[in-house]
C-alpha cells in the first residue's frame, strides 16, 4: 500500500462510506422496502459531512478530482431530498424525464468521482470500490423490480 497523507486517507474513507451506505440502503430497499423508504433521507443527509470533507480537501489545495465527489453528492442529495421528501413528486413510475435525467447524472457523477480517483491513489482501492459499485447497482436494479404496489411512487 502506498504512503497516503491524512487528507487522501480521509477521501478514501469517505468514498467507501458513501458506497457502503448505498449497498446497505439498496439491500434494505430490496428486502424491507417500507423501512428503506422511511429511512432513505439518511443517505441524503450523509452529504453534509461529505461536502465538509470536500471543502477541507479544496482548501488544503488538493486536486479537483479529490474534492468533486463530495460536492456532487451534496447537489444530488439536495435535489433528491427536495424532489422525494419535500415536494413528494411522482417521478419514477411513470418516469418524469425532467427529474430522472439530472437525478441519475448527479448520482452517477457522485459515484464516479468517488471511484475514479482511487485508481490514482492505489489501484487495489479502485477494484474494491468497483466491487461495491457493482453490488450496489445490482441491488438498486433489483429493488426497483419490487411489486408495483410496494414501490414508492414519489
Amino acid at each position: 500500500m502506498p504512503e497516503m497523507d491524512a487528507l487522501e486517507t480521509l477521501f478514501v474513507v469517505t468514498s467507501f462510506l458513501f458506497e457502503g451506505a448505498l449497498v446497505v440502503h439498496f439491500a434494505v430497499r430490496r428486502w424491507r422496502f417500507d423501512t428503506a423508504v422511511r429511512q432513505g433521507w439518511v443517505i441524503y443527509v450523509m452529504s453534509v459531512p461529505a461536502v465538509l470533507v470536500s471543502s477541507i480537501l479544496l482548501l488544503a489545495g488538493k486536486e479537483w478530482w479529490l474534492w468533486l465527489g463530495g460536492v456532487l453528492f451534496f447537489f444530488w442529495a439536495v435535489f433528491g431530498f427536495t424532489v422525494e421528501y419535500l415536494a413528494e413528486v411522482q417521478w419514477r413510475d411513470p418516469i418524469r424525464w425532467s427529474i430522472f435525467v439530472p437525478y441519475v447524472l448527479l448520482y452517477l457523477g457522485t459515484s464516479m468521482f468517488y471511484w475514479w480517483p482511487l485508481a490514482r491513489i492505489w489501484p487495489p482501492l479502485w477494484y474494491a470500490f468497483g466491487v461495491l459499485f457493482v453490488v450496489a447497482t445490482v441491488l438498486n436494479v433489483a429493488s426497483h423490480r419490487a411489486p408495483k404496489d410496494r414501490r414508492r411512487t414519489s
